[in-house]
């Protein structure tokens, strides 16, 4: 995908699946939510499907399970652990606005991912 970062890798939601930008990840930014332009959460990974299946089982206390965040809408992949680290951080200071327009690039309808991955 023209002008993506070396080692960012973004998946594009299709009507059966995530198609993929790039090659294997160490790494995985995400965004949760509990409805369409609902309440918000980033997080990061090593293992995008393990942990979507915690947030989504209310596994461990905490934001995601306080407010019933179980909604995939974003993910990006990352070469590496400490860049997808980074990359939270940095959407983390990020306006709502801008997080919410980073959804609708790839995730117009803000459709729930989490059944794509595999």
């Amino acid at each position: 995908m023209p002008g993506l970062n070396p080692g960012i890798h973004v998946f594009v939601a299709s009507e059966n699946a995530l198609i993929y930008y790039g090659g294997m990840s160490g790494a995985w930014v995400y965004i949760m939510t509990n409805r369409p332009d609902g309440t918000l959460y980033v997080g990061v990974t090593n293992n995008l499907a393990r942990r979507v299946r915690e947030h989504q089982e209310g596994v461990t206390d905490g934001f995601t399970r306080k407010h019933g965040l179980k909604r995939l809408v974003f993910a990006e992949a990352h070469d590496d652990i400490q860049s997808a680290i980074q990359r939270e951080k940095n959407i983390k200071h990020w306006s709502r606005t801008w997080k919410v327009k980073l959804i609708h690039r790839t995730n117009p309808n803000w459709d729930d991912l989490s059944d794509r991955l595999t």
